[in-house]
């Protein structure tokens, strides 16, 4: 089990914490969240239970009991993060003055729960043992990358192979499942990596119910590194990439594993000096070593030589994109709006008959952030859907601050930022980001401005609002930062995308999205509702849309090139 005394024992305070989420998880919790840090204000996790009550629980890997003084905090830390039950979990359990103050604050109605070692045990040990023998339900798609992968596994070929898999398609669902199948008739060993620590643990956190309560996993970053023996002896290691680095760079042996998973795989291109070093060690995709698997959302690279082919193979496994997604009905229907308001018509004389570049083109086609028009145009969509929660992408921190304001000002909603760095004079406390995220998911704030924090691995499926208010030159950002807002649920109608672009390669790539949403699809007769539209203060804008699509006639090109990449633009003489 994932959970026996040993375990416990030589865990460490950050396994200790992740081993309660998983408790919870596999108890069937929701929005179960690892938060602790510097400026926690007293909470290590939160969590939803069934009946939507939230609980806030403090995990004590001491090797001494906990005093009273750490129960009072707890309770202070649960009316700080509005939640309902409040837990302390004490490793060697609480002294007599703790239990006395529990027995009076229970007597006076508060909720103040205290599990010890034998608790979780106990809990654990009432869990269905091995890796679940039902997965959730899956659509044609997925179980066609299921079955590839599982074949892969099972046939010991392709020695490398890729999953391509838009955001809100459940690439790293369709792994783990191929996985759980295989762990019904033997055992393997699996190494997952990722670029980043939130990241792994995020994915550490994927595969527990697909692997069941009787594999334990381990986390191998800056903060936990494991013993060779737990290396040896856990089936699941969830690395980040530079940890494991280096650690073989320093001389050390990474144990043999059946299966290197890497997550977020375009950052392992050919160009990757750490990726590269890392599989080459392990033999990882040769027939001397274990099979490699890479999973992305987004496969191409803006760089020619940060080719992804020579690492996972010349073509993908599967592949499914965004368009295809929303074509067949997999992610939420689109009602993409491109605002031309900011485009800076008068202007466009200058550049009648030159080649240009992108950002020559974006210096003078585009009129400074004008914040109030997006303001405006979000109230507006605020009343056409349910439950309105929208995410908006700013261009800075102090840009998200502002947007924040300006939001909060107009009275239709509440919003609040995310941000990572120093803004204003004050970093955003541990405890700060944690009650946003909880208030964001309860409902209790509707609208969060970030800068880039949203772009990979973080999911928030009911979002049904997105609003671009920054220039994103990235394809592969454009394409992680919409996603956000595509993943399916059972209340979720549409998905209403505001884009105020100030870069003419978002305008390529819109009406290559438009054009490729009008194809028939094979196989289909469902008519969605998915539209990309030009949009100006007035209404439609066909005009402009008339005129981009005779400009920016190679969109591939386009929305391809780099910011000083001259004469892929040629300004045509019919002007606007």
């Amino acid at each position: 089990m994932f959970i026996d005394a040993d375990i416990l024992g030589n865990c460490g305070w950050q396994a200790f914490e992740r081993i309660i989420a998983r408790l919870l998880i596999h108890k069937g919790f929701s929005g179960v969240r690892v938060v602790g840090g510097s400026g926690d204000r007293g909470a290590d996790i939160i969590a939803i239970a069934p009946n939507k009550k939230r609980w806030l629980i403090q995990a004590k890997y001491w090797s001494k009991l906990v005093p009273e003084s750490e129960l009072r905090k707890t309770l202070d830390a649960a009316r700080a993060y509005k939640a309902h039950n409040s837990v302390v979990v004490a490793l060697r359990g609480v002294d007599d003055r703790g239990r006395q103050f529990q027995r009076q604050m229970l007597a006076q109605g508060a909720s103040l729960t205290i599990w010890g070692t034998t608790d979780l045990i106990a809990q654990a040990q009432g869990l269905k043992s091995g890796p679940a023998g039902q997965s959730p339900e899956k659509r044609d798609y997925q179980e066609a990358a299921i079955s590839a992968i599982s074949q892969m596994l099972a046939n010991g070929s392709p020695r490398r192979g890729m999953v391509v898999m838009a955001t809100g398609l459940g690439k790293t669902f369709t792994a783990a499942e191929a996985v759980r199948r295989c762990l019904l008739t033997r055992r393997i060993r699996v190494l997952v990596l990722a670029h980043t620590n939130p990241l792994t643990l995020q994915l550490e956190r994927a595969f527990w119910p697909f692997v069941g309560p009787t594999e334990p996993t381990i986390v191998w970053n800056q903060h936990e590194k494991p013993s060779v023996d737990s290396l040896n002896k856990t089936n699941f290691v969830f690395g980040t990439r530079d940890s494991v680095y280096n650690y073989i760079n320093a001389g050390g042996e990474v144990p043999r594993f059946d299966l290197i998973l890497i997550d977020e795989c375009h950052h392992a291109n050919s160009l990757s000096s750490t990726y590269q070093a890392i599989l080459a060690a392990l033999d990882a995709g040769t027939s001397n070593g274990p099979q490699l698997l890479g999973l992305t959302a987004t496969p191409f690279m803006t760089d020619p030589e940060a080719r992804l082919d020579s690492t996972f193979g010349a073509t993908p496994m599967v592949s499914i994109d965004m368009v295809y997604g929303l074509q067949k009905g997999f992610l939420s229907e689109v009602d993409y709006r491109l605002f031309t308001d900011n485009i800076n018509w008068d202007a466009l004389n200058d550049l009648r008959g030159e080649k240009l570049s992108p950002k020559s083109v974006n210096r003078t086609f585009f009129i400074a952030e004008w914040d109030d028009g997006v303001i405006e145009g979000l109230q507006k969509a605020w009343a056409e859907v349910p439950n309105p929660k929208a995410i908006v992408f700013c261009g800075t921190i102090e840009h998200a601050l502002l947007m924040r304001d300006k939001i909060n000002a107009r009275g239709f909603c509440r919003a609040e930022c995310i941000y990572s760095g120093v803004a204003r004079g004050e970093t955003m406390s541990q405890y700060r980001r944690n009650l946003v995220l909880a208030d964001f998911e309860a409902g209790d704030l509707q609208v969060i401005c970030v800068v880039d924090v949203f772009n990979e691995g973080i999911d928030v499926p009911d979002v049904n609002i997105v609003v671009f208010n920054r220039i994103t030159h990235s394809r592969r950002i454009f394409i992680q930062q919409l996603g956000r807002g595509l993943r399916i649920t059972a209340d979720k109608k549409k998905c209403i995308v505001l884009d105020f672009a100030q870069d003419v390669r978002r305008f390529a790539a819109c009406l290559k999205i438009k054009g490729e949403l009008a194809k028939p699809v094979r196989g289909t007769n469902i008519v969605l509702g998915n539209k990309v539209v030009f949009q100006n203060a007035g209404g439609d804008d066909p005009r402009a849309e008339a005129f981009l699509k005779a400009w920016l006639t190679d969109v591939e090109a386009i929305e391809a090139a780099g910011d000083d990449e001259a004469g892929v633009l040629q300004f045509p003489p019919a002007l606007y």
